[in-house]
């Protein structure tokens, strides 16, 4: 089984140094957002002094916000958003760029079947994406999993650890209408979590 870690950018500077060296024997996949996003010269500073990948991305939303991750080589592998990017034709743009800079993709995906969707699309077709984030069966879906919202011909497979390319048409997906018009009659109040330390302040919140 790969490990892979991510602090949501919780880890000041000075404590990352001493975090990553602590997990380097356990040789991780990567480390997501060892430090916030805004702070991409530490970044690059501490993917000079470890062993291990850093991966940033979900909280940057264009091309243009990649540009210092890349050219700095702050990360050895991005995970970019398909549906906070501006969609497909960005999102491929974006890895095409990483793949210049022999830096790896892991699209970013804990949304529903159209994004888990137009992400596997991406996958095909940009050759340094190494692994996808996806959401199938994982606790904050209980009670409307991606598969719900999916005609059965066309629902994910998960196979091995493996999900496969949709093959159809568009997306290669069928939304279940009707399940999609069942949901919306009972609505929903949900709103990202906010995490606190001890004392009630605002450790991080679950957004971009």
């Amino acid at each position: 089984m790969g490990l892979a870690f991510d602090s949501h950018g919780r880890v000041h500077l000075p404590m990352a140094r001493v975090l990553l060296k602590e997990l380097e024997p356990l040789r991780p996949m990567f480390v997501e957002y060892a430090v916030v996003s805004a702070h991409i010269n530490a970044m690059a500073d501490l993917q000079r002094a470890t062993s291990i990948t850093l991966c940033i991305g979900e909280r940057l939303h264009s091309r243009y916000d990649f540009r210092a991750v890349l050219e700095q080589r702050a990360a050895g592998l991005i995970n970019p958003d398909t549906a906070d990017v501006g969609g497909i034709s960005e999102m491929v743009r974006i890895g095409h760029v990483a793949e210049a800079y022999d830096i790896g993709m892991a699209p970013h995906c804990p949304l529903g079947p159209i994004a888990l969707a137009a992400c596997l699309q991406v996958d095909a077709i940009c050759y340094n994406a190494v692994i996808q984030e996806q959401s199938v069966g994982i606790h904050y879906n209980q009670g409307g999993d991606l598969n719900d919202y999916l005609l059965p011909e066309s629902r994910f497979q998960v196979a091995d650890g493996f999900l496969s390319i949709p093959q159809g048409p568009g997306l290669g997906i069928e939304v279940d209408e009707a399940m999609v018009e069942e949901r919306a009659r009972t609505g929903h109040n949900w709103r990202a979590p906010v995490w606190r330390h001890a004392d009630g302040s605002i450790a991080d919140w679950c957004g971009k």
